[in-house]
C-alpha cells in the first residue's frame, strides 16, 4: 500500500526534475540568448549615435547658413531703405522668446537696410482677448486726440476702434509732423496692459513689419485670431505691411486666406531664420515700391525671397 511518504518522494522527485530541466534549459539558451540581445544593444547604440551624428550636422548646416544669410545681407539691403522709418510690432504669445529672438534679427537687418527703427510695440494677449473689448472701445475715447476721434470707426469692436487710433497716431508720411496727442495715447494703452512700448516715437513711421509667432489656443482661439487679422487689416489701410512669421501658420496664413488682404499685405514664413528676417526686409521693401508677395517655404508662398527692388527717397 502506496504510504504518504512514498506521495512526498514523488513530489519531490518531480520538482527536483524541473528544477534540473529549468538550469539545463536556461545554459542552453543563454548563449544564443545573451548574443541576439547584445546584437540588439549595439544595433540601438550604432543608430543612436547615427542620430546624434545626424543632429549635429543639420544644426551645423543651419548654422552656415544662417552665417551666409549673414554675410549676404548687405549685398542684398545695403542702402535699400535708407532715410526710412520703420515701426516694429511683435505679437505677445506663448512663443514670446522666439517673437522676441525674430524680431531683434529683423531689426538688424533694417538697421543693415538704412532704415530707421522708431520703436517697437508689442501687441499683449489682453489686446486681443474677446472679453476686454468694451475696454478697448473705452480706451480709444478717452485717449484719441481730437484730430483723430472723428475718424475712428463707430462700431462696437474695440480691437478695430484702438487698431485705428495706434494706426492714426503711429503712421505717416514721409516728414509729416507726429500727431499731437500720440505720446498720451500709446502711455494709456501701455499702462493699461495692453500693449508694451520700447523707443521715442518721435517720428511717425512709413512702413511696419508685424512679426508674428503661433497662433492663438483655448476656447477663444478663433476670436483671439481674428482679433489680431484685424489688427493687420488696419494697420493696412494707414501704411505698407509685412507679416513675419515664425512659420506659415497664424497671421501668416489668415493673410494669404484673405482674398482681400492678400494683395496688399507682404508675408514671410520663416522669419525665425536668418533667410526670412533679410527677406522680411527685401518684402519692405518691395512693398514701398507699390509690389506685393509672399515669401518663404510654407503653403502659399511664391518664392524664398523677392526679387530686389529699390526705393527712392521720394516713394
Amino acid at each position: 500500500m502506496i504510504n504518504f511518504r512514498y506521495h512526498v518522494v514523488s513530489l519531490a522527485a518531480v520538482f527536483l526534475a524541473l528544477a534540473i530541466g529549468l538550469v539545463v534549459g536556461t545554459a542552453a539558451a543563454n548563449g544564443p540568448l545573451t548574443e541576439n540581445l547584445n546584437e540588439q544593444v549595439n544595433t540601438l547604440t550604432d543608430d543612436k549615435q547615427q542620430l546624434r551624428d545626424d543632429l549635429e550636422q543639420s544644426r551645423a548646416e543651419l548654422k552656415k547658413n544662417a552665417d551666409f544669410a549673414t554675410e549676404v545681407a548687405p549685398m542684398l539691403l545695403a542702402g535699400k531703405l535708407a532715410n526710412k522709418n520703420v515701426l516694429l510690432v511683435k505679437l505677445d504669445g506663448s512663443d514670446s522668446g522666439d517673437v522676441n529672438t525674430a524680431t531683434d534679427g529683423v531689426a538688424t537687418m533694417l538697421g543693415t537696410a538704412g532704415a530707421k527703427v522708431v520703436g517697437t510695440v508689442t501687441i499683449k494677449e489682453k489686446f486681443t482677448t474677446p472679453a476686454n473689448s468694451a475696454m478697448l472701445l473705452d480706451l480709444a475715447e478717452s485717449s484719441a486726440p481730437p484730430s483723430v476721434s472723428g475718424a475712428l470707426p463707430n462700431q462696437a469692436n474695440g480691437v478695430d476702434t484702438s487698431a485705428a487710433l495706434l494706426a492714426a497716431v503711429l503712421f505717416g508720411k514721409s516728414g509729416t509732423p507726429q500727431v499731437e496727442g500720440t505720446r498720451t495715447v500709446l502711455s494709456s494703452y501701455e499702462s493699461s496692459g495692453f500693449v508694451g512700448l520700447d523707443g521715442d516715437f518721435k517720428t511717425p513711421a512709413e512702413a511696419v513689419i508685424i512679426v508674428a509667432g503661433a497662433p492663438a489656443s483655448g476656447k477663444d482661439a478663433k476670436d483671439r485670431n481674428a482679433a489680431v487679422l484685424t489688427l493687420a487689416t488696419r494697420f493696412d489701410l494707414a501704411t505698407r505691411v509685412v507679416v513675419a512669421g515664425l512659420s506659415a501658420n497664424g497671421l501668416v496664413a489668415a493673410v494669404i486666406g484673405d482674398a482681400t488682404v492678400n494683395k496688399s499685405i507682404s508675408t514671410v514664413d520663416n522669419a525665425v531664420t536668418a533667410y526670412g528676417q533679410v527677406a522680411a526686409v527685401m518684402a519692405l521693401t518691395e512693398r514701398l515700391a507699390g509690389k506685393n508677395g509672399h515669401y518663404g517655404s510654407g503653403d502659399g508662398a511664391n518664392s524664398l525671397l523677392p526679387k530686389t527692388a529699390s526705393v527712392t527717397n521720394g516713394s
